[in-house]
């Protein structure tokens, strides 16, 4: 007795396409072969690309943030450079009260002060008073202020009130500030 599988493999071997069998059971074995080596050589291939190409783009965002991290430095470093030294702030306050007398606006007492900033070796100066002239010298003093050399922000000012009206003389409350570096010249930033 025979048992059924043997005997339904010998009559496959007579029939007329028994002569290719084998050639399918090659290609099948390579079809099976062809996905193993997919899957572990070029999937392995692909993660690997994968990874590769993840460290690439974090690569180059932190050649983006080093390449902005240093304009920034080179801008900070041309403002550092602008700002007048410590020991220049009393010639700055003369230099505010003569531009004042060029302009033709009175400037009678221009008081002056300094304050603490968060950033190391600098000190904001601030320089307060009235101010008084017509409108065109008025305008004319403070683009000059704001114009100048010397980094000057002009944070406040205000009208007050004259009680003449003929003598078109205005009068102002003004706070000018900036910022002053320390006697070291490099800038505070490494």
């Amino acid at each position: 007795m025979m048992l059924p599988g043997i005997d339904r493999f010998q009559q496959a071997l007579r029939q007329p396409y028994a002569p290719i069998l084998p050639w399918v059971a090659f290609v099948g074995t390579l079809i099976v072969l062809s996905y193993g080596i997919h899957a572990l050589v070029l999937g392995a291939a692909e993660q690997e690309q994968v990874r590769l190409d993840t460290e690439w783009v974090k690569a180059r965002q932190q050649l983006s943030r080093h390449k902005e991290a240093k304009k920034a430095k080179a801008d900070l470093q041309r403002v550092w450079s602008v700002l007048p030294l410590f020991r220049d702030f009393a010639p700055l306050a003369l230099g505010v009260t003569e531009e004042a007398k060029r302009d033709g606006v009175t400037l009678p007492a221009l008081s002056y002060k300094t304050e603490k900033t968060g950033v190391p070796d600098a000190t904001k100066a601030v320089l307060q008073g009235t101010v008084t002239g017509h409108y065109e010298d008025l305008r004319r003093f403070l683009y000059n202020l704001e114009s100048a050399e010397e980094l000057l922000f002009i944070e406040d000012l205000n009208l007050i009130r004259s009680g003449n009206v003929q003598d078109q003389q205005l009068t102002f409350n003004i706070r000018i500030s900036t910022y002053l570096r320390g006697e070291h010249i490099q800038s505070p930033v490494p």
